[in-house]
């Protein structure tokens, strides 16, 4: 599996609700695509949930590489291109997936960030992480990590959120997810 997502960073006066729309008229372009787990189309808000800034970030979960090559490199892609210009596409590679199809019953994203550390021996770094990482109850998550940067990334999936005990990351929204 793959997980990509690229970032658009959006001006704070930029009308959100031409994203809205967009992702209303084309979301459901991506739904059954091939190798695609889901794809969550996920914004942040300027002052909404504690944000500081308008985004559109796309979260990827991939089967297997096939379907993102074909996605980046056999036109979808280019309606980013087309219309946000030249993005650096994120990847990570899942550690811990507990995502199930009741994925798509949820309306907002929870991300959190960390580092490894550089350590003797990288052994049961899985449950280390598992260890450090926020408990939220009757919550699916995925855990992504990059060692090109030796960061994790750790994305709950929530319904609503009540369950969030503090903000410390950045929460979005789900507009839209598709599923193979």
């Amino acid at each position: 599996m793959i997980a990509t997502q690229y970032k658009i960073n959006l001006p704070s006066d930029y009308d959100m609700n031409r994203i809205k729309e967009r992702v209303r008229i084309n979301g459901h372009k991506t739904d059954g695509f091939e190798q695609l787990k889901f794809k969550l189309y996920l914004i942040t808000e300027k002052g909404i949930h504690h944000n500081l800034q308008n985004s559109y970030c796309p979260l990827y979960l991939w089967k297997g590489n096939n379907g993102l090559n074909k996605f980046l490199f056999e036109g979808f892609y280019d309606n980013i291109l087309n219309s946000f210009g030249w993005q650096r596409v994120n990847v990570g590679i899942p550690l811990i997936d507990t995502t199930t199809s009741n994925i798509k019953t949820n309306k907002f994203v929870y991300q959190m960030k960390g580092e490894i550390q550089p350590k003797e021996s990288l052994n049961n770094l899985k449950e280390r992480i598992q260890g450090k990482i926020q408990v939220i109850d009757h919550t699916e998550y995925l855990v992504i990590y990059n060692p090109d940067k030796w960061e994790y990334e750790v994305f709950y999936f929530l319904s609503d959120l009540n369950n969030l005990p503090e903000v410390d990351g950045v929460v979005y929204s789900i507009l839209h997810t598709s599923q193979e």
